[in-house]
């Protein structure tokens, strides 16, 4: 049995290199929309495909990644992680030196792609963690994000004209920085990877992954995590060409991301304790509530602090929502069953934000900022159907 204080230190490790690797989402998020504004040269409404480029990496990447992870163990895998998303840097900014758009959007896709085995951190952490301790090693991985709040956007404040007048390369340049250094962190990674032969035993207890995906537990969970990040994405990926677009400037648009970043995983240091006290249930359904706050701020007008006070429900709602669903996928499957059920909940996942994303920049480009705005209304809708379904079905066995 995994003792807490091992798990702590795990999820320690784990949120420092979220910590790192992962202020590669912020700048990638920050500037894609914006880099592809730049590179293209007449249909501006391919502007935000470099971003959906990012989430398409993620989701091609999230069964890769889960593979690659128990084929030569979390470590291992996660650093292969790390030289992944170092190529996708470079590639995106050779791509910004020669001016090519498409290559741009691939080299995005790589660092989607890197990002698909930081995604599994969370996983780890709850993996390795006993179960009275699940909900608050993910929340620990997730508050690594304060940092990322702080250190991308900064990066991007700092080095977007760093090759000036290439802009944004330097900025892409400094992913390969980030993860060298997240490498490093996790080389102090220590987990105990399972027998061949204890995995074989194991894999004789797994059920097959339609039983598992058909628990009411599991689709609610699935669809409230789809949901809240899906929304999350389109919001936030229209959110600096809309700043832009009412006259800000794009530091001015950074920082709101930044506070948005903030937002999403600020709360996570406590996150995991309200899931104890309250449940799971409750606190995603508190975060679907959040998104529809952020809605009818982003509704009321377009001032600076509207943008800014909309994106920061946007992150807070992400938080509850998330993390919420997370911690309730990892009650459904057996340890036996992680690898293929964590594989498809983000393959799910993430392609459903790439769609997002790619939808952002088509709905802003055709119907303006209030309409990313109303779409998130009928999509909570959904998923508190979903958890009102659960706790139906919940009652039912209880009875």
């Amino acid at each position: 049995m995994i003792g807490e204080r091992e798990a702590r230190r795990t999820a320690y490790i784990l949120a420092a290199s979220q910590a790192i690797i992962g202020s590669t989402a912020p700048i990638a998020f920050s500037l894609g929309g914006l880099a592809g504004y730049y590179l293209l040269d007449a249909d501006k409404s391919l502007a935000t495909a470099p971003i959906t480029g990012f989430s398409v990496g993620m989701a091609i990447g999230a069964l890769p990644a889960a593979a690659i992870i128990r084929s030569i163990g979390q470590r291992s895998g996660f650093m292969f992680g790390t030289a992944v998303t170092a190529l996708g840097g470079a590639i995106a900014t050779l791509a910004l030196f020669r001016s090519e758009f498409w290559l741009f959007v691939f080299g995005l896709m790589l660092l989607g792609g890197g990002n698909a085995f930081v995604q599994q951190f969370r996983f780890a952490a709850a993996d390795n963690a006993p179960p009275e301790f699940k909900a608050n090693a993910i929340s620990f991985v997730l508050a690594g994000g304060v940092i990322t709040a702080i250190v991308g956007p900064q990066v991007v404040i700092f080095t977007r004209e760093l090759f000036a007048p290439v802009m944004f390369a330097g900025s892409f340049a400094s992913v390969i920085g980030l993860a060298a250094v997240g490498a490093i962190i996790l080389s102090f990674l220590r987990v105990k990877e399972a027998s061949h032969g204890h995995a074989a035993t194991a894999q004789a207890d797994a059920r097959p992954l339609l039983e598992i995906l058909s628990q009411p537990r599991f689709a609610a969970a699935l669809v409230c995590a789809v949901g809240s990040y899906s929304l999350m994405t389109f919001v936030m990926t229209g959110a600096p060409l809309a700043m832009v677009g009412c006259g800000f400037s794009p530091d001015e648009a950074t920082l709101g991301i930044s506070w948005h970043v903030m937002a999403m995983f600020g709360p996570s240091f406590f996150t995991g304790k309200l899931i104890q006290r309250f449940g799971a249930e409750r606190i995603v359904a508190l975060g679907i509530l959040l998104l529809i706050a952020c809605a009818i701020v982003a509704l009321s007008g377009i001032a600076l602090w509207q943008f800014w006070t909309s994106l920061i429900l946007l992150g807070l709602g992400w938080n509850f929502g998330f993390i919420g669903a997370t911690a309730i996928v990892a009650t459904a499957y057996r340890p036996s069953e992680k690898g293929k059920v964590q594989g498809f909940h983000d393959f799910v996942l993430f392609s459903t934000v790439a769609l997002a994303s790619l939808m952002s920049g088509a709905v802003y480009n055709a119907y303006g900022w209030e309409m990313l705005a109303w779409v998130v209304f009928p999509i909570c809708a959904i998923c508190l159907a979903a958890l009102a379904t659960l706790s139906m079905a919940r009652r039912r066995e209880a009875a």
